[in-house]
């Protein structure tokens, strides 16, 4: 026994008629035939609400006493043994009697889904437990009864009741919602226009949230990559620079001014992940992101235009927000840049604003790398100022009046050394402080042009000299090193949080963490090798990367081992010792990932052999009993026919012929139906794609339904669609043939196509019994049949073989509802001309050019039994 289904009606404020509509629904849902009872509604002596209680069931209260009055409560025994089809429950917050079965009614609803009753219940905006504080705020009333928002979000439908606050107050004025005299009082406090506004406010943004969500799984599911501007999404791209909480502003304005705007805040890094913002901006940043009711996202990327714009269509973002840029105007010979190149290629359906700030043009600053303790420039530079700034120095001194003393021409010496120390380190500053000293000792230190020094005093200060120029350039170089350490020890705390999210989502792959691992060390390529034993040779499990990989690990530039039968070889280069434990940790990811790769590969092997054991024993089924029923049929009518103790009349002979003849065709759909199927689980079906108009096709596949049971309404209108047109024949037929058996005696069904975007749909609509939402898969799955079709009408493989065409050219096929009752099977594919590298998106919101059924339908689905037609010519190979 399945769960049972819950429909919430939210009301954004009391009395705008959320039992009224919940009762509504039941008397519709009792004239539909469904077993439909009141388990605990709550009229309030509302003449209109009282009055529609007539008619339905009502489940006796439960009578509790409690501090001397007597309360009456919904019976949860009496509802589980009376369990019918569907029961109303009012007030879905309200708090239980003590001595209740349970504390909240909400619990009581819990266990009537468990029990497999679908349930029909209400409840206002304010009782949402999340809530609670914000109309407090606002009406100035605490509520005490609360909902957990997660129960009304599992809801499987919520409808919105929503009135207007002047409505809401003349309907209280009127007398509908409350007695006379606590109308006055009701208008003045908790029902001003006011609160009435902002709870209506409250109510539309929670339900818009809800459906946000239904739309991204709905996007998901279907493999919707366009952007769908349903809402404004900014994405604001972050730097880490100062110029960030400038555009994280400004976004937030941006949504300010559209109803339900978000703010999406995004920084991406390169994937070696050795080069990285402040992570105390970016800390701020964030900060003031989620100040602004946005959200932070760290993306992983190499080309940061490509990242950010997948990142805004996967959100499905309208609008991007950029810093102009801080590169100074020389640097714009490497590119145009980010803004530019974001712009350029966000097409038409994003908008990119750039925006200035205070940091334009003022240069990035040294960023902090891997391996760059202070850069090539810097070393050049140091090395120039520490041997070429003392000679310039003595040249310039030498040349002028000498009379400032050998303590002032050391301070100046002594300064060159400093600056060597900052801009080169330790050997730069070394060298200098050696020239330095040669030439005090050569051009300033009595006796001068000699390396000799008479006074005790000027050797202390040489010595003085050349201490302090050493200890800087150690403190200098000693600050490089911890910053390198720094950046290295932050780059692999990337890396191996990288790591640890890929193992507990399952999601890398054995060939992108290789690549992964490629760039990251900047190798020409990367293999995991394996063998089964120490004697065996070595195979290649996976490789990236360019030039042929290491038989042997000893082969390779680094090589990790992974236990005693697997190595991590990498070429390229010698990587030094400290970037071995992070490639440990990659070399362990590694063959966890093989490991689980080669698991799933069993597991999917496994599935596929008890898939084809199930369909053969299926087949065994079809063939012991389909096949032998008609081959039955005609077996006695041909041995009746050849009878001579009987003389046949001409209608009786006739008659037999006929019972010949359709079991004859009967047996060709069963045996055609059996082929495709196997041809389909084998892969061999090779469609011939061409341009062709449905009006070609469509009506060929109606020439096995009895004739008026069908209308066509195919638009000239159309664009051509690129499919195979035997396939296309072969699975409307059975469509429309399936449609026709289950459509009732005096309805006929609807075949009607509507073009959409690059998509034609071919909608096949029925007014039949319709089916259950949990059947909506199976109806496709070989061998079904549904309800009590009778066991000799098919082997249920029409609409398997029908989605298996369809998606063989690349379309799909799905089961909606037909509103009013009934069932349509939607045929999607490709409009002529329309890119291939996109499939169509199944069921996807529409205005269809034709029939008004077919842009309206709601995906539900029957396990009904396929039924077949007679089979076209095939022009597949």
């Amino acid at each position: 026994m399945g769960r049972g289904k819950l429909r919430i009606y939210l009301g954004a404020a009391p009395g705008v008629g959320k039992t009224y509509a919940m009762l509504s629904e039941a008397h519709r849902r009792v004239e539909r035939g469904t077993d439909c009872v009141v388990a605990f509604v709550e009229h309030h002596d509302r003449p209109r609400t009282e009055v529609m209680l007539h008619g339905l069931e009502q489940i006796r209260r439960r009578r509790l006493e409690y501090r001397g009055s007597a309360f009456t409560e919904m019976d949860v025994d009496a509802v589980l043994a009376r369990h019918p089809q569907v029961a109303l429950v009012d007030e879905l917050a309200h708090t239980n009697i003590p001595g209740s079965r349970n504390a909240k009614r909400w619990q009581d609803v819990q266990e009537l889904l468990a029990a497999g009753i679908d349930v029909i219940t209400t409840v206002n905006i304010q009782h949402l437990e999340s809530l609670g504080d914000v109309v407090e705020s606002i009406t100035g009333v605490r509520q005490q009864e609360t909902v957990p928002d997660e129960v009304v979000r599992r809801a499987d439908q919520i409808e919105l009741v929503d009135m207007s606050p002047q409505a809401l107050r003349r309907r209280m004025a009127h007398g509908n919602v409350y007695q006379p005299d606590k109308v006055d009082a009701a208008l003045s406090n908790y029902f001003r226009p006011g609160n009435l506004t902002a709870l209506r406010e409250l109510a539309l943004l929670w339900v818009a949230d809800r459906v946000d969500e239904y739309l991204k799984q709905y996007r998901s599911d279907h493999r919707v990559s366009r952007i769908w501007g349903s809402r404004e999404r900014i994405v604001v791209g972050l730097t880490g620079g100062p110029e960030g909480r400038t555009l994280i502003r400004r976004a937030a304005r941006l949504a300010e001014k559209g109803a339900g705007g978000e703010v999406l805040a995004v920084y991406i890094a390169r994937s070696d992940g050795l080069t990285s913002a402040s992570p105390k901006a970016l800390a701020l940043q964030r900060t003031l992101v989620e100040d602004l009711g946005g959200t932070f996202h760290h993306v992983v990327g190499d080309d940061i235009p490509a990242a950010l714009l997948a990142f805004a269509r996967g959100a499905n973002a309208t609008q991007i927000v950029l810093g102009s840029s801080r590169r100074k105007s020389w640097q714009y010979v490497f590119g145009p840049g980010v803004g530019v190149t974001v712009a350029r290629e966000s097409g038409p359906d994003l908008d990119v604003h750039i925006v200035t700030h205070e940091e334009i043009a003022k240069g990035r600053g040294l960023p902090v790398a891997r391996g760059a303790r202070l850069g090539r420039p810097r070393i050049l530079a140091g090395r120039l100022v520490g041997v070429g700034g003392p000679l310039l120095l003595t040249l310039l001194l030498t040349h002028v009046d000498a009379t400032l003393g050998l303590a002032n021409d050391m301070l100046l010496f002594l300064t060159l050394t400093v600056a060597a120390a900052l801009l080169g380190g330790l050997y730069p500053a070394l060298a200098s402080a050696a020239v330095g000293s040669l030439l005090l000792n050569w051009f300033f230190t009595p006796p001068l042009h000699r390396i000799t020094i008479a006074d005790p005093k000027n050797l202390l200060a040489l010595v003085i000299f050349v201490f302090v120029a050493v200890a800087v350039a150690s403190v200098v170089d000693l600050a490089a090193r911890r910053t390198h350490q720094a950046s290295r020890l932050r780059a692999e705390s990337e890396i191996l949080s990288f790591l640890a999210g890929n193992v507990l989502r399952g999601e890398t792959g054995l060939t992108e963490l290789l690549e992964r691992v490629r760039e990251t060390f900047g190798m020409e390529s990367a293999a995991l090798l394996e063998r089964e034993s120490d004697v065996e040779p070595w195979t290649c499990a996976g490789r990236v990367g360019a030039g042929a990989a290491p038989v042997r690990p000893e082969g390779a530039d680094v090589d990790v081992p992974v236990g005693d039968h697997m190595a991590l070889a990498l070429t390229g280069r010698v990587l030094p010792a400290e970037d071995r434990r992070v490639l440990a940790a990659f070399a362990a990811q590694a063959a966890v990932v093989l490991d689980r790769q080669r698991l799933q590969r069993e597991a999917d092997q496994a599935k596929d052999l008890a898939e084809g054991n199930r369909i053969r024993t299926a087949l065994l089924a079809a063939v012991s009993h389909d096949l032998r029923t008609p081959l039955a049929g005609i077996k006695a009518a041909v041995s009746s026919l050849r009878s001579d103790d009987v003389a046949w009349s001409e209608e009786d002979e006739a008659e037999l012929l006929e019972g010949i003849e359709e079991g004859a065709d009967r047996l060709d759909h069963l045996v055609g139906n059996l082929l495709d199927m196997s041809r389909l689980q084998t892969g061999t079906v090779t469609p011939l794609i061409r341009e062709i108009d449905l009006d070609e096709v469509v009506p060929m596949a109606l020439g096995g339904v009895p004739e008026g049971s069908v209308d066509l309404d195919i638009p000239e209108t159309l664009p051509m669609v690129a499919v195979d047109p035997g396939l296309l024949e072969r699975s409307v037929a059975n469509l429309v043939e399936n449609a026709v058996k289950y459509s009732s005696d005096d309805s006929r069904v609807l075949v009607s196509a509507s073009a959409i975007a690059d998509r034609v749909e071919v909608r096949v609509v029925d007014r039949g019994p319709g089916v259950p939402d949990e059947a909506k898969e199976r109806i496709f799955a070989p061998f079904q049949r549904y309800g009590d079709a009778p066991r000799g009408a098919g082997v249920g493989l029409g609409l398997a073989v029908a989605r298996g065409f369809a998606e063989a050219m690349g379309g799909t096929l799905n089961a909606e509802d037909t509103p009013g009752g009934g069932l349509s099977m939607v045929l999607t594919l490709r409009a002529a001309g329309a890119r291939t590298g996109e499939p169509p998106g199944p069921g996807e919101p529409s205005h269809a050019t034709g029939h008004p059924h077919a842009s309206h339908s709601v995906g539900h689905s029957r396990s009904d039994e396929p039924v077949h037609s007679v089979r076209p010519e095939r022009q597949t190979t």
